[in-house]
């Protein structure tokens, strides 16, 4: 039998296969991730797009193993380290690996650090804890992370509480927290949200140097495809708990294949357009407890007819006019080819 340290030969890194998470709530079941498919390998990184309520979060909690259980369910899927599925692992051998070879970056850093502790009491926890280490050998490794991340003056500041910090140096500590044991894969959850466009653009800059340096996959969840463009190997689009496209970054900005994707880079403002209306996708996304029939965006779609009402489009492979395959390319359409050929 394998240890979690090992890798399967030709396994990659992280792999999620036809996962499903609910929710029981009084008002019925709450289908939250319906079937997500998507693999990370080290040094590789994945965005996840979609607007709030689409699933992305719920799949890295998922992953994490912090899904609120109950009312939280997973009824089918599996979630594959390195070839082993962490869903059939016991809480022990799940914890060697929760933040130890798998990190979240969470998207709300003063909710997610402790108040009343400092800073450097929160970094040398994770020495402490998973390291034995003493409290003045852990503080030692704080302010080395807190260099590290570029937080100025770390050793006068090792002992601030969180509320001293600014919210881009808060969000700074908590990519040092994720870093702490060098993790094999970082999950960054909505890691720029509520940041300035400049203290945004300097967060993700550290988090591809970092991956670089330290080649680890990363996982980048986000609703904004402006941040993804620059840091993105490959994109994975979800609506209503669904993946509904996928490709390598560069193509699908210039060729989406379904709909909702189109929509959503038509909503990004650009330079070109001044004076005129922006775009909005119109509706709303779906109540999870009342998912549409057949293809989920449907009620939204310009596209729709009525295929689209009574079947679910399966993620497909996506090819050129010619026949030619696409490699890394996926839709869930059932007019893809209008979409990206029209």
């Amino acid at each position: 039998m394998t240890t979690v340290t090992e890798k399967t030969d030709g396994a990659p890194l992280l792999e999620v296969r036809d996962l499903h998470v609910e929710f029981h709530t009084r008002e019925g079941v709450a289908k939250a991730v319906n079937g997500v498919n998507y693999t990370v390998d080290s040094g590789e990184t994945l965005a996840v797009l979609g607007e709030s309520g689409s699933g992305k979060s719920v799949t890295a909690q998922a992953i994490m193993g912090i899904l609120d259980m109950p009312p939280g369910r997973i009824p089918q899927g599996q979630i594959l380290y390195r070839g082993q599925d962490m869903l059939t692992m016991s809480a022990d051998e799940r914890r060697k690996i929760r933040g130890r070879k798998i990190a979240m970056i969470f998207q709300d850093a003063l909710s997610s650090l402790n108040p009343v502790l400092s800073v450097g009491y929160q970094l040398g926890e994770m020495f402490r804890v998973h390291q034995g280490m003493s409290k003045k050998d852990a503080k030692a490794k704080a302010i080395e992370l807190m260099d590290r991340v570029r937080i100025p003056a770390a050793k006068q500041r090792v002992s601030d509480y969180p509320h001293q910090f600014s919210g881009g140096m808060r969000q700074r500590i908590m990519i040092a927290m994720a870093l702490a044991l060098e993790p094999d894969l970082i999950i960054a959850d909505e890691p720029t949200t509520a940041l300035d466009v400049t203290v945004q653009a300097q967060v993700m800059d550290l988090l591809a140097e970092l991956q670089r340096e330290y080649n680890m996959g990363l996982i980048l969840i986000t609703h904004d495809l402006g941040v993804v463009a620059d840091v993105a190997d490959k994109i994975a689009v979800m609506y209503a708990g669904r993946i509904v496209e996928n490709a390598p970054v560069h193509e699908l900005y210039k060729r989406p294949a379904h709909p909702y994707t189109r929509g959503l880079l038509d909503s990004i403002p650009r330079l070109d357009q001044k004076g005129q209306e922006l775009y909005a996708i119109k509706g709303l996304p779906p109540n999870l407890l009342r998912i549409p029939t057949g293809c989920a965006f449907n009620p939204r779609c310009p596209k729709a007819q009525d295929i689209c009402t009574t079947d679910v489009p399966a993620l497909q492979p996506v090819a050129e006019q010619d026949g030619t395959a696409m490699p890394g390319r996926g839709s869930a359409c059932h007019f893809w080819k209008e979409t990206i050929h029209g």
